[in-house]
């Protein structure tokens, strides 16, 4: 027995050999590793190793338990135990591991006692294979996966609670937004006013806010607004609709997940106790609902660790809010905060220049990347003429790196919006450079491939009339629109699925000269679905194919396009067997859950020798050894939407400091003073981004032609500090002509207009970038103007109406410019 001097001795040796496990990590690294218990806060800046320090953590959980963060000591240690782990943690020895791991051991956690939820199947894949290097095969039990995959297997083994199915089918946002049309129709609703996209956003929100569809009618009804009334009616039979079809949305899936352990104690009490310690990476990007689900699983044991950037949340647009991470220190009084500011991944330029960027921002914890790495080159800063000239320089760089040895893979270029890609594809098909659009066309979103999964799809859940009504008729069986339209009327009359409509047709009068059709449709899926249970996966999908007569259809059209297609539904097969190699207990529901949630993201393959494109939110947790940053100006980076706006410039500043900090050795920011997009050509400005780079991490090249520039641009309003590098003139590379200009509140920036049309419309009295009041529409900024004859079209981009296009002439009796 051990006197309490001696105990503390104890302890702090048992924490010591602990230690000598996780040299290879730096102290900050090592820190978030030992301390086990209680709510942790681990805020890791970008390239700090953080999936390292989660693994590392994970493995310390399993292998100590509490040993590293404990102050008990076992009745049964001796002093010779003590005088052995004090040797231990000064002269470790591998002959004597096995000791120093018994002796250090309190209470391990068995592995499916971890959850360590992650944003991507990626990320999590990842996790579960570094896992398992380190520990073996027990790592498989550990619960590593996403949001959505977590909650689909909770769902699967509770969620006949809430009256579904357990084998239920999971729709995709195309799927949800087509059964909203089907509803707009049937309500006779104009598409236009209530269009089936916007729809959606409404319906996620209150899903998000954890109001089903008659908590959010109710609320509407006593507010009294028309509009969201009929939008919520629409969500209350988009609501029943899912639930006849024994289908969610992937709102749904955490939702009712979230209803499921708030609605009975039991399911709540048996995760909780389960789960002993909980990870969630990327915490600065969760909604209420994922914040909702950790809080609950945690709730056990309070042992909560969260991993996250407040200076990487960029996903405010799908209702992330950046608030979870901010306040984490309020919800859990004692959480330790522990900050990872050693970079790994960037030389000093580039990540002192994304330091200058983001701490502009005012709503963020703070903290100062650094690290060990050389200084590197300087970021490059490139003006271009126009967007060929941008797409051209882009290009040409590329070719002249592949040149000097660097691979395809070596290079992303990230931008703002989609549309901006098409200038630099055919820039880089002129040169020769491969590529890969990450966000064009997933393979799993190709019609043909649809329509392979909807076959399995009801096979699996027949009730599916979405995914029925797509393959009923395809190929053609001579089962026609009036016919479908008929059994989906007598299904909605009495309350049944489609499925059951069809499968009794000869009762129905209405369906009689169909019938033999109906019943040959309806026998070949039921054959399908004994031979689902029967066969393995990868035969029945061959089968699958064969007895619906897919294939055959592809082939008797034999055009290129169609044999195409016809790869592709073979191609599904791979996607079967790679899912066998990793699923635990494979099935078809589980085939299909895969796939439901599959993200663009993890489509993309690393090893594939090819430049990378894609939006900056979509290049989040990846890096390059050479990012281009491509239209960073003012109204396309930052947008339009956030010049005024103190949040959303803020997280479009958040946005740049993530684009900025994939670069590993090479970083390069591109703007053009004209650029046509969207069939209209703009003179934009340098983003403001640029101007907050220091001079001392820039290097400049390019041409602009206009004028001196003097003033930084500061939401809206000039400021009177020193110019930064980004403003002054180039010392190298081509002459920028004096440098570059940020106008003066008021001053126009559009290429001069003729006088008619000013004097006969007024037009003197507006310039872009103007703010206005108008009576009908509210407040707004004035984004473009286009001369028409005597009289010019307007557009305004008003707070809380959207944009809009009017007629100056008359428009301007009903506004005043603030």
């Amino acid at each position: 027995m051990l006197n309490r001097e001696e105990e503390l001795r104890f302890c702090r040796a048992r924490r010591a050999a602990i230690e000598q496990d996780y040299q290879n990590l730096n102290p900050e690294q090592r820190r978030a590793v030992l301390a086990t218990e209680g709510p942790l806060l681990l805020l890791a800046g970008a390239g700090s190793g953080k999936t390292t320090v989660l693994i590392h953590r994970i493995a310390n959980l399993m292998k100590y338990g509490r040993g590293s963060d404990c102050d008990e000591v076992p009745g049964w240690v001796t002093g010779e135990d003590l005088a052995f782990l004090e040797d231990y943690a000064a002269h470790p020895d591998p002959e004597k591991k096995a000791e120093q791991e018994r002796l250090c051991r309190v209470e391990p956690a068995a592995p499916w006692s971890i959850i360590a939820i992650t944003f991507t199947n990626k990320a999590a894949g990842e996790l579960k294979e570094r896992l398992e290097r380190m520990l073996g095969p027990a790592a498989n039990d550990v619960w590593a996966s996403t949001f959505h995959s977590a909650c689909v297997r909770i769902l699967r083994r509770d969620i006949d609670r809430l009256g579904f199915s357990k084998s239920f089918t999971i729709y995709d946002t195309a799927d949800a937004e087509r059964v909203i049309k089907d509803i707009i129709r049937d309500f006779n609703l104009d598409d236009k006013a209530f269009p089936a996209k916007s729809i959606a956003g409404y319906i996620s929100r209150a899903k998000d806010a954890m109001k089903l569809g008659a908590d959010y009618l109710a609320e509407c009804e006593k507010a009294g607004d028309y509009r969201l009334i009929k939008i919520a009616k629409v969500y209350v039979e988009y609501e029943k609709r899912l639930r006849d079809a024994n289908a969610l949305d992937f709102d749904d899936i955490i939702l009712h997940t979230v209803r499921l352990l708030r609605e009975f104690d039991e399911v709540r009490e048996y995760y909780q106790r389960k789960f002993r310690y909980v990870l969630i990476d990327e915490y600065q990007d969760t909604n209420n609902l994922q914040y909702l689900l950790s809080s609950t699983l945690a709730g056990g044991y309070e042992n909560i660790c969260v991993v996250g950037d407040d200076d990487q949340s960029i996903y405010r647009f799908r209702g992330a809010t950046i608030e979870n991470i901010l306040s984490f220190e309020k919800q859990y009084k004692g959480a330790r905060v522990i900050r990872l500011e050693q970079n790994y991944r960037s030389t000093r330029n580039i990540l002192e220049a994304s330091n200058a960027v983001i701490r502009n921002n005012q709503g963020r914890k703070g903290k100062e990347l650094w690290t060990d790495h050389g200084e590197g080159d300087k970021v490059q800063c490139y003006t271009a003429m126009n967007e060929h000239d941008e797409a051209q320089y882009v290009a040409a760089q590329i070719l002249g790196s592949y040149s000097a040895g660097r691979h395809w893979k070596d290079h992303a270029v990230l931008y703002r919006m989609n549309a901006q890609s098409n200038q630099i594809e055919q820039a880089f098909k002129r040169n020769g450079v491969p590529y890969r659009i990450i966000g064009g066309i997933r393979f799993f979103d190709r019609a043909e491939v649809k329509d392979m999964l909807a076959y399995l799809c009801v096979i699996n859940n027949p009730g599916d009339d979405l995914r029925l009504q797509r393959i009923i008729n395809n190929p053609p069986r001579g089962i026609g629109a009036t016919t479908i339209e008929r059994a989906q009327s007598i299904a909605a009359q009495e309350g049944r699925s489609l499925w059951e409509i069809i499968s009794n047709a000869r009762v129905y009068p209405e369906l009689q000269k169909a019938a033999a059709k109906l019943d040959a449709f309806t026998g070949m899926i039921a054959e399908l679905r004994r031979l689902s249970g029967e066969m393995e996966l990868p035969a029945f999908y061959e089968e699958l194919v064969a007895r619906t007569g897919y294939a055959v259809m592809l082939e008797q059209k034999n055009t290129i396009e169609d044999r195409t297609r016809l790869e592709n539904v073979q191609e599904l097969l791979t996607s079967i067997n790679g899912y066998l190699e990793n699923a635990a207990e494979p099935s078809l529901s589980g085939f299909l859950d895969e796939i439901a949630l599959y993200t663009d993201l993890d489509s993309h393959d690393p090893e594939e020798d090819c430049v990378v494109m894609m939006t900056m939110h979509s290049a989040k947790g990846l890096e390059f050894p050479v990012v281009f940053v491509v239209g960073v100006e003012e109204g396309i980076f930052p947008g339009i939407r956030a010049i005024g706006e103190a949040e959303e410039m803020e997280e479009e500043r958040r946005l740049c400091y993530v684009a900025m900090t994939r670069a590993r050795e090479k970083l390069y920011m591109t703007c053009a003073s004209q650029r046509m997009l969207f069939g209209r050509t703009n003179n934009n400005r340098p983003s403001r981004f640029l101007g907050e780079i220091p001079e001392e991490y820039v290097e400049k090249s390019g041409r602009l032609p206009r004028g001196e520039r003097t003033e930084e641009h500061q939401d809206g309003e000039p400021s009177r500090k020193k110019a930064p590098a980004w403003r002054k003139p180039a010392e190298r590379g081509y002459s920028l002509g004096g440098g570059y200009t940020t106008y003066p509140k008021g001053t126009a920036v559009e290429p001069k207009i003729g006088g008619g049309a000013k004097s006969a419309a007024g037009l003197a009295d507006f310039r872009k970038g103007d703010m206005v009041q108008h009576k009908a529409f509210g407040r707004g900024m004035v984004v473009n103007l286009m001369p028409m004859g005597g009289d010019a079209l307007i557009e305004i981009a008003f707070d809380n109406v959207g944009t809009k296009k009017l007629m100056l002439k008359s428009a301007s009796q009903h506004m005043t410019k603030l």
